[in-house]
């Protein structure tokens, strides 16, 4: 049975106009009572990639990876989760859960019909888009996954000081925690970008709950759900990449990345992405999408 709609804020349009390095058109379908959005870019038939943003990031995360998947013939598809850049934004912050985070970007992707997608996850992209990919392995050929984990109860003492500062600052400076964890220095207009999708401290309820979404005890509300795909990895049978930045303290290279080849039997070597920090894709983009053309295939269908 479906949950009551919630209350809505949906960021208005202007404030993703003339955006750095995004100029991409935007694609809606209305889900469970929200306006979900997401970017198709690329051939209809291209072999479809998809991207799973996490916290608190959103589609234009992805946006230099987009053009050289896009001329080597893929279908890029990059979700915004509920509460992030154009899809609505639910003002509650108990409304936001992990099954329904996956759900609502499950029924997206289930819209479009996708076949042979190879599935591109990072952050608490990684939670999701796994979860996608084993529950709809049939529409997978392959896995790309970076700086990411399953959550399963087991945190840091690090990740505790993050997750106490996101419950005590519901106004969370999304700009601020982009560039504390990139490498590169990040002009004005870029962190406006990343902050366009949040106006005010009630639109950013997604993003400041996310913290508390991860399962801190191994009973936890999640937990075992991700050993479960965990479980499911253990036995992947189908190409998968894994690529860490090597300037992660929260995902620290080599060990956290070591924990996936060592999972999946098709991941072999880790590939280090150096120079990097966790939001790789903003340091690091475009490496990002040619070692997916050289690892994963550069034909399209």
């Amino acid at each position: 049975m479906s949950s009551p709609t919630p209350e809505v804020f949906r960021t208005p349009d202007e404030r993703f106009q003339n955006l750095p390095g995004y100029d991409f058109a935007p694609n809606y379908l209305e889900v469970d009572g929200l306006r979900m959005h997401y970017l198709d870019e690329g051939p209809r038939d291209g072999l479809p990639v998809v991207c799973f943003h996490g916290e608190p990031s959103w589609a234009y995360l992805y946006r230099k990876m987009l053009p050289p998947l896009v001329t080597a013939g893929r279908r890029v598809i990059v979700p915004d989760l509920a509460g992030f850049g154009r899809s609505d934004k639910p003002t509650d912050r108990r409304w936001y859960t992990y099954d329904r985070h996956s759900d609502l970007v499950s029924k997206v992707l289930g819209s479009l019909d996708l076949h042979d997608a190879t599935v591109v996850v990072q952050d608490w992209g990684g939670p999701i888009g796994l979860r996608w990919a084993a529950e709809n392995a049939d529409r997978v050929g392959a896995l790309m996954i970076m700086n990411t984990g399953l959550f399963t109860g087991n945190v840091s003492k690090g990740f505790m000081a993050w997750r106490d500062f996101a419950e005590k600052n519901p106004d969370l400076p999304v700009g601020f925690v982009i560039q504390s964890a990139t490498t590169t220095q990040l002009s004005d207009d870029i962190l406006a970008a990343y902050d366009a999708p949040f106006p005010h401290a009630e639109s950013k309820a997604g993003a400041a709950q996310f913290p508390l979404l991860v399962p801190i005890t191994p009973d936890g509300p999640g937990a075992e759900r991700m050993r479960a795909i965990t479980d499911e990895l253990s036995r992947w049978n189908k190409p998968a990449l894994v690529a860490f930045s090597d300037s992660d303290p929260v995902f620290p290279y080599p060990k956290a990345g070591q924990q996936f080849c060592d999972l999946i039997p098709t991941a072999g070597e880790q590939v280090r992405i150096e120079g990097a920090a966790h939001f790789l894709q903003e340091d690091r983009g475009e490496q990002l999408a040619d070692v997916l053309l050289a690892r994963l295939g550069v034909n399209s269908r």
